[in-house]
């Protein structure tokens, strides 16, 4: 499986997102600019794209709002409508909605305060490419690190995110219950994550590539990745119609 990984001018963690696909999956990885107009030969539906975390442009005018309109944006777009994963990490999560890739949008924290812990994540669904092996019933303990994580979208779109089964994970307690007191940032339902209507398009807020090998403590995250690069990952993706 081939990852390209999108560098916008202030991302943070591209090295980090490079370094546990290459260094601990075992995958092929290339940085990818984002003036860059096409993404590199050879990309199929097979492979995946990622946007990372960071600040991008500064989050000048709104977080993702310049990176949007990035020259590469335009093929990764028609990457992912022809099949192709793309997968967004907290900036890169916002760059997706800013997009139109995904629904909804991130807002600042309610509290309007930059918030960098560890925080407890319910998996939701195993019907995506990421969550396909995660256990439904074990909370995930991974960090976030935002300003403006706050997922918002309009009560039609909550719905419909509910109705087909696009949550991918909410902010929850370590015993996997969803409360108020477990959303650090105000997220609408306790989103933390979620995916499009033909679930090859994932974003989340928390950070799973700083959760993914034994040296740091905690490889809660890595089972995201291990289900991506799994062959049975092009198999659901070619069966995802069904869910929608």
């Amino acid at each position: 499986m081939n990852f390209g990984v999108i560098v916008f001018p202030g991302s943070n963690c591209d090295d980090d997102i490079v370094h546990v696909l290459r260094d601990v999956m075992g995958q092929e990885v290339v940085k990818i600019w984002h003036k860059d107009t096409h993404l590199p030969t050879g990309f199929g539906p097979g492979d995946c794209i990622v946007l990372p975390g960071g600040f991008s442009f500064g989050d000048y005018v709104r977080a993702g709002a310049i990176a949007h309109l990035s020259p590469i944006m335009q093929s990764v777009k028609t990457f992912a409508q022809e099949g192709g994963y793309v997968f967004g990490i907290c900036n890169g999560f916002q760059i997706l909605c800013e997009s139109g890739l995904l629904p909804g949008v991130l807002l600042p924290n309610a509290k309007l305060q930059f918030i960098c812990e560890n925080v407890w994540l319910r998996p939701e669904t195993n019907r995506s490419a990421i969550t396909a092996d995660l256990d439904l019933d074990k909370a995930l303990k991974i960090p976030i690190a935002h300003a403006d994580g706050r997922y918002y979208a309009d009560e039609q779109t909550l719905d419909a995110l509910e109705q087909n089964d696009q949550v991918l994970f909410r902010y929850c307690t370590e015993a996997g219950e969803v409360t108020e007191a477990a959303n650090p940032n105000g997220a609408a339902r306790n989103i933390a994550g979620i995916c499009n209507a033909q679930r090859n398009v994932f974003g989340m807020m928390p950070h799973p590539e700083r959760a993914s090998e034994a040296v740091l403590g905690n490889t809660d995250g890595r089972g995201m990745f291990e289900a991506l690069i799994s062959p049975k990952s092009s198999v659901r993706s070619a069966k995802s119609v069904e869910y929608t």
